[in-house]
C-alpha cells in the first residue's frame, strides 16, 4: 500500500504564498501522473495541477500563472508552489498519484486564505 505524505498547508492572507509537498512512501519510478486536487466545503473535488513522469504539466484555469507544480526526483517529492493566493483557493488539498493499475490519495492538508 502506497502512502502519500503531505505537508505545507496553513493559514495565509490573500496575496500570500504557500508551498505544499507530497512524498510517496515508495519510489516514484512507477508513477505515471502525480498532482494535487482540492475540495472546498460544499463543492466537488477538483483538479488543481498534475505532472506526468515525462514532466508534462496540467493546470486548472483558475490557478494558471499563480501555481507551479514540480518534481524533485532526488527527494522523491512533488511540490505545489502557490503564489498570489485568493480566498477562493481555500480548500483541503489532496495529493494523488496514479500508477499503471492503481491510484492513491493523500490524507489532505488544509489551506485557508483570509481576505
Amino acid at each position: 500500500q502506497v502512502q502519500l505524505v503531505e505537508s505545507g498547508g496553513g493559514l495565509v492572507q490573500a496575496g500570500g504564498s504557500l508551498r505544499l509537498s507530497c512524498r510517496p512512501s515508495t519510489s516514484a519510478f512507477n508513477i505515471n501522473t502525480i498532482g494535487w486536487y482540492r475540495q472546498a466545503p460544499g463543492k466537488q473535488r477538483e483538479l488543481v495541477a498534475t505532472i506526468t513522469s515525462g514532466g508534462t504539466t496540467n493546470y486548472a484555469d483558475s490557478v494558471k500563472g499563480r501555481f507551479t507544480i514540480s518534481r524533485d526526483s532526488t527527494e522523491n517529492t512533488v511540490y505545489l508552489q502557490m503564489n498570489s493566493l485568493k480566498p477562493e483557493d481555500t480548500a483541503v488539498y489532496y495529493c494523488y498519484a496514479r500508477y499503471t493499475f492503481s491510484g492513491y490519495w493523500g490524507q489532505g492538508t488544509q489551506v485557508t486564505v483570509s481576505s
